[in-house]
């Protein structure tokens, strides 16, 4: 059934202005925050319930459509283009806080929830979500579920599956089916975090709730060097104190964040480093009083005083990824993951890719767990340059592989990083990957062209991948 035919049938499930079909309008919806992938989709639906969402795949499944789910639309990886043959699933008016269980530190919230909003139910309980993608204020709790969102905190307090209960789902084929920690039998809620909408749609998500902190000290430590903030990295962790956080920003990035927010961190720093330690107040004190000798190489070191200085540090390091517009027309975010004892090496990498390439390079990363989101900076007006921008990018990612590393820490693999799948994993494991994938989604049509670069027939013999990309030849999905 084509796309105009399926229309009607859409549109006897749903309100009248939650079918888009306007061309105008559909271009909202052509990319996630990764701008330089796009595609305008074929239809757009705007579901309140679960039992909506089951009904629009159904029908998808009836006559072989491919979906995709969309939260907020604040992905970096591509993870959430849609398809020019498909309907894409827009969770935003699913906003509800559903129930809020103080005594059993929990919430249970729809998918088009923000993350912050959240902590904002519960912060005068005392309770707070962990997860905080630099995002926070606007992304979505199913878009984190998705991607298997961290953020600044997960040093200490790990990933969106650390903190994810249950969740209700649509299947691919559209049937409502709960998943939860405490299911008999293999961990399909595991499987399901960070699937980035493969193996289906959430529809209600139970998070846990953490206890807000007895005390919480805020550090920010100026160094000339981001060699030198390295080191300190290395010897906090080595001391055996695990802050909430660590996190670092170059001189480029500091220059970004200066002009975008006016975050006013030391004149002339190489590099700064935010350390956050939270917890037992006797705790914090004593991991402070390491910490202040381990930075003393530091030439300026600031304390938070308050909440407000606190959001005052954090202020530049979370608008990072936005602030380098104030400095460069275009930039791609890359996300990868070295091993702690490897920064100094692949930073120095980095900053030779950047001047072999002429394409300039702002350093923003979780610092205590290695994983880096290094701003690639270029001017697409210029000639040339968009292609410079993407071999240095690629060859960041090739560094993190080389040294033991990750292509991805948390933005996903999506349709950008699924050509570099195979330099990570053999054959054999990507077969294997795709046949859990086969499991919940024979058909293909959840989401298809993600993750996977050669996508394989369901039920072909495992080491035998063919198929055209959806993305090089829409409307193909029965081949994956």
């Amino acid at each position: 059934m084509t796309l105009a035919a399926l229309t009607p049938r859409l549109r006897e499930l749903l309100e009248p202005d939650a079918v888009i079909t306007d061309p105008v309008r559909l271009r909202t919806y052509e990319c996630d925050g990764l701008t330089y992938h796009r595609a305008t989709p074929g239809v757009v639906v705007l579901p309140e319930t679960a039992e909506q969402i089951a009904a629009i795949v159904r029908l998808c499944n009836e006559h072989g459509t491919p979906f995709v789910a969309r939260g907020s639309g604040t992905g970096l990886s591509g993870g959430a283009l849609p398809r020019t043959d498909g309907v894409l699933v827009v969770t935003s008016r699913m906003r509800r806080i559903l129930e809020i269980d103080i005594p059993n530190r929990r919430a249970v919230v729809e998918p088009g929830v923000t993350n912050l909003a959240i902590t904002e139910a519960v912060r005068a309980q005392g309770y707070y979500y962990a997860p905080d993608p630099s995002s926070q204020q606007v992304c979505s709790i199913g878009g984190n579920v998705a991607e298997n969102s961290g953020g600044a905190h997960c040093l200490k307090y790990g990933f969106t599956v650390n903190h994810v209960q249950a969740c209700e789902i649509v299947t691919p084929d559209g049937e409502i089916v709960r998943l939860d920690r405490v299911d008999a039998g293999y961990d399909l809620l595991g499987a399901f975090v960070g699937s980035e909408g493969t193996l289906g749609i959430a529809t209600k998500i139970t998070v846990r709730l953490s206890r807000t902190p007895e005390s919480v000290i805020t550090v920010l430590a100026a160094y000339d060097s981001i060699e030198e903030g390295g080191k300190a990295v290395s010897a906090i962790i080595g001391a055996g104190i695990v802050p909430a956080a660590i996190e670092m920003m170059d001189a480029l990035a500091i220059e970004a964040a200066e002009a975008a927010v006016a975050c006013r961190y030391p004149d002339n720093a190489g590099a700064v480093l935010i350390v956050e330690l939270d917890g037992p107040r006797a705790e914090v004190d004593r991991q402070f009083a390491q910490l202040k000798e381990i930075c003393s190489g530091a030439f300026e070191l600031r304390v938070a005083a308050d909440a407000i200085e606190r959001a005052a540090i954090w202020r530049g390091r979370k608008s990072a990824f936005a602030a380098v517009g104030r400095i460069s027309p275009a930039y791609i975010v890359q996300d990868g993951v070295v091993p702690r004892t490897s920064l100094p090496q692949v930073l120095a990498s980095i900053d030779r890719l950047s001047a072999e390439h002429g394409i300039r390079v702002a350093n923003v990363f979780h610092a205590g767990d290695g994983n880096l989101h290094p701003l690639v900076l270029f001017d697409d007006a210029e000639p040339g340059a968009g292609e410079r921008a993407e071999i240095v990018s690629g060859a960041i990612l090739d560094l993190c592989i080389e040294h033991g590393g990750s292509i991805t820490g948390e933005h996903g693999v999506g349709v950008d990083k699924s050509r570099y799948m195979p330099k990570m994993f053999s054959d054999d494991d990507l077969d294997t990957m795709q046949l859990v994938r086969c499991a919940f989604d024979p058909r293909g049509l959840s989401n298809p062209g993600k993750v996977f670069p050669t996508p394989r027939l369901c039920g072909e013999v495992p080491g035998v991948r063919r198929g055209v990309h959806p993305l090089v030849e829409a409307g193909k999905a029965e081949q994956f």
